[in-house]
């Protein structure tokens, strides 16, 4: 059985994979600045329905490439999410990595409000200052809340990564950002995750 084991070295790993994903999807291609995108969602979940899931509101990577090299950070929904984060690429062009997810006063600000901690984490993010890129890959209510923060003139992302994970709100609240002018990458169904968001935030800041 080992005889059938080809062993790659590790340096070797991430450039064999995206030639396997290349030759899987037969020869089939992207907008230039999209491709990394999509290959690296495949990348990350072996899963190639990303070729055909994701949507980009017209120049959204260009804008968001244009605003992380003037030092936009981004604003995530989860611990996991800010963790795969390329941070030390991202701070070379003066931005940071924000969640507020495990903050105790989040957490307080809730409980007394009624509502869930990814209300009041799409409220703490609009506060930051500069441009701001929202990933969003677990909590359909953030994403909800966020286009409400935006209608509502309180918030102005450059760009909304919208691929929350799930059952109940995620196909509706990624619904509402297809349907609006505000810039965005969303993954269309039931599909997401934070391990998307990340990898969608890491394909911006490499080809940056």
């Amino acid at each position: 059985m080992l005889e059938t084991i080809n062993i790659v070295k590790p340096a070797e790993i991430e450039k064999t994979s995206m030639e396997i994903i290349a030759r899987e999807l037969h020869g089939r291609t992207f907008p230039e600045l999209e491709e990394p995108i999509v290959k690296r969602c495949i990348h990350t979940s072996a899963d190639f329905d990303y070729a055909d899931n994701l949507v980009f509101s017209p120049n959204a990577v260009s804008e968001a490439l244009y605003a992380i090299r003037n030092g936009a950070s981004i604003v995530t929904d989860t611990k996991m999410a800010a963790s795969g984060i390329n941070k030390k690429r991202l701070s070379q062009f003066g931005g940071k990595v924000y969640c507020f997810m495990d903050h105790e006063d989040v957490a307080e600000e809730a409980k007394e409000r009624g509502c869930t901690r990814a209300v009041v984490c799409m409220e703490r993010g609009a506060q930051v200052e500069g441009p701001v890129i929202f990933a969003i890959g677990n909590a359909p209510t953030a994403l909800i809340h966020l286009y409400e923060l935006i209608h509502e003139k309180k918030a102005d992302p450059v760009l909304v990564i919208g691929v929350p994970v799930g059952f109940v709100n995620v196909i509706e609240s990624k619904e509402l950002y297809l349907k609006s002018g505000i810039p965005h990458i969303i993954a269309k169904g039931r599909k997401g995750g934070s391990n998307i968001a990340a990898a969608i935030c890491n394909a911006l800041l490499y080809q940056a």
